[in-house]
């Protein structure tokens, strides 16, 4: 993929996830290339890419269209996040209590300060944080088979989170408080645990508010 290809992908993806392209939205070549003032080769290969990715759908006749989660895919996203992020957690306190990660925890309760202040301050960057906050869970596993699973769904979860950041964010930040307090303690199983309700309720509170009416 060429780089200015790349260019796009990163603007249009940000955008879907931002909501300035809405699920459901009609993606032309044309709107696009004014969007981005691009020609259409870089277009036609970000869209390409996009929907390899699950982002946007392509449909013979009707064109391309932002991506509408569904509760079946939601379910399937979040029961691979389950799985992911406890193991990321578990690591993650592993090694702290192994003494493998001394003083590097502290960035995590930082961005728990972070993303609280965001939700007063500066919500449109609170989506972006929840993605640091996991990333660096994972980081802290030592993984990079982990980090690099982390890295194919960071996007899809924060598009998801960015929808619901009204009403799960300060929920969310007092899971990641408690989540970071067990990865800093080097407690394997709570960090797992609390990992793993946190994820599901996430999972709970998007089905409900995006149940057919």
């Amino acid at each position: 993929m060429s780089k200015l290809a790349d260019t796009v992908v990163a603007r249009l993806r940000a955008g879907i996830v931002d909501g300035s392209y809405p699920p459901d939205t009609r993606l032309t070549e044309a709107g696009l290339c004014r969007d981005f003032g691009v020609s259409r080769v870089p277009v036609r290969e970000a869209l390409r890419h996009l929907e390899a990715e699950g982002f946007v759908v392509s449909r013979p006749y009707a064109g391309v269209r932002v991506v509408r989660f569904g509760p079946d895919e939601a379910a399937d996203l979040f029961a691979v996040r389950t799985t992911l992020e406890e193991t990321t957690a578990r690591r993650a306190a592993t090694r702290v209590r192994d003494g493998d990660l001394p003083g590097r925890t502290e960035h995590l309760r930082d961005l728990v300060a972070m993303g609280s202040a965001a939700l007063r301050d500066s919500p449109d960057e609170v989506a972006a944080l929840n993605t640091s906050f996991h990333a660096t869970v994972a980081d802290l596993s030592g993984s990079t088979v982990l980090v690099s699973l982390f890295r194919q769904v960071a996007a899809k979860i924060e598009w998801l989170y960015a929808m619901d950041v009204g009403v799960r964010g300060p929920h969310s930040w007092s899971e990641h408080a408690a989540i970071a307090d067990a990865v800093a303690a080097g407690d394997p199983d709570l960090a797992a645990r609390l990992m793993g309700e946190h994820v599901q309720a996430s999972l709970d509170g998007y089905l409900l508010r995006h149940a057919p009416s």
